[in-house]
């Protein structure tokens, strides 16, 4: 019955594209074959699709319910919840139950198929987001980790970890099993179960600068290893964020936090990121914590990023960037590579672009001379384009780092599992 209403509460649209993977490696699995039908009717199939040769879809236009469910605390459910099933010769399959669309949106539901090995993989379920389920309450922390405690602090300087290891579940769940993903993975999967992407920009912003500082600090405590554990955080959200193994990422929160993804929320004289809690401020009040809801409507009154953050958490809060980076060949060059550029910068661009090309073949391959002309900047919007980024052909911040993170995805021998 609740999906039937569901069904005829759905006025709205959003966009859905599927990405298959190899589990093992990075690389695109082209020629897999997918379903998509509405979560709780799966036999009632919507759509039969096959991935490209860069394992892609094309964009489906979806029902969705009403653009305003999403932009004020609503007993009616947002988002529409689509399952997506996918085969392919030689993997076994998978079942995606649940993934989330919101009206005006595009989503990326991205599967990883393992090898067919004659037992089933299990499938992948997205639960309620946190906005609409119930979850438990954050339990209070101080937002400054005490220095003077033995071997609570490690490190010396802030970095932006290649990755963190997610324990799924509380920290004394000895059952609850261990993922390692990508830092920036890991905040576009938290920001997307946490607020929802219909939402103004600065509000998107200063809830992901909120998840990401939390995180670096307890990346920069070692919060956790220096309670015995083997991880970095949980997805509890008592402890820490809401984060759903193998949920879809809307394009809207994706790009921000590509565009900001080595910020942090920081104090003056206080090294470590600050510990920034939250609470969504409809169902549960949190006096001093930045709220979900509230955020939203400050920003629907114009209040910017940085008011926002202040509104809550003090005029002494500040935006920082970390120095370091992990996991990545170079760094950022400090200004944009565009048409008439050259030097090394270029040349080790148009060299990793390359070797993404031998994965994804929409991208184009160039010469490698240290000159960014026409040909290199044909290139660079084709992987814009293809990896959902503003398709400018100029080698902007974001632009440098999802190369760099693409390039160092493809040639690794394997993914860390």
């Amino acid at each position: 019955m609740k999906n039937l209403r569901m069904q005829q509460e759905m006025t709205d649209r959003g966009r859905l594209e599927i990405r298959v993977n190899a589990r093992i490696q990075a690389r695109p699995v082209s020629g897999a074959r997918v379903t998509v039908s509405y979560t709780g009717d799966p036999q009632n199939v919507i759509e039969k699709l096959i991935t490209d040769g860069d394992g892609r879809t094309e964009t489906l236009d979806l029902a969705t319910p009403p653009l305003e469910y999403s932009l004020e605390p609503n007993v009616n459910q947002p988002y529409s919840e689509y399952t997506v099933k996918v085969e392919a010769e030689g993997y076994e399959p998978v079942e995606v139950t649940g993934s989330e669309l919101l009206s005006g949106e595009q989503s990326v539901q991205q599967v990883d198929l393992g090898p067919a090995e004659g037992a089933a993989f299990a499938d992948v379920t997205i639960p309620d987001h946190t906005l609409f389920g119930e979850y438990p309450a954050k339990i209070p922390e101080s937002e400054i980790k005490p220095t003077w405690e033995s071997g609570e602090i490690v490190l010396s300087r802030v970095v932006i970890p290649e990755y963190v290891v997610v324990h799924d579940g509380a920290p004394t769940d000895s059952t609850a099993r261990d993922y390692y993903v990508r830092y920036r993975d890991y905040i576009k999967n938290v920001a997307c179960s946490e607020i929802y992407a219909t939402w103004p920009d600065a509000a998107i912003r200063a809830n992901i600068l909120a998840i990401m500082s939390f995180t670096l600090n307890r990346v920069y405590t070692e919060w956790y290893r220096n309670k015995g554990y083997d991880f970095t955080i949980t997805s509890s959200t008592a402890y820490d964020h809401k984060w759903i193994y193998g949920r879809n990422i809307f394009d809207s929160i994706s790009l921000v936090v590509d565009e900001i993804f080595a910020d942090y929320l920081s104090r003056p004289n206080v090294k470590q990121p600050i510990l920034t809690q939250y609470c969504d401020g409809n169902r549960v009040s949190c006096p001093n914590w930045m709220s979900q809801w509230g955020s939203k409507n400050l920003a629907d009154q114009g209040y910017s990023t940085i008011q926002i953050l202040r509104n809550y958490y003090g005029d002494n809060m500040y935006i920082n960037t970390a120095e370091e980076i992990s996991g990545i060949p170079s760094s950022w060059p400090g200004y944009d590579l565009t048409i008439g550029s050259s030097g090394n910068k270029v040349l080790q661009m148009q060299e990793q672009l390359n070797v993404i090309a031998e994965v994804y073949s929409s991208i184009p391959t160039v010469y490698e001379n240290g000159y960014f002309d026409e040909e290199t900047q044909d290139a660079v919007e084709a992987f814009q384009r293809l990896f959902g980024l503003p398709v400018s052909g100029i080698v902007d911040y974001p632009t440098w780092y999802k190369i760099q993170s693409i390039y160092v995805a493809v040639t690794r021998i394997a993914e860390l599992q």
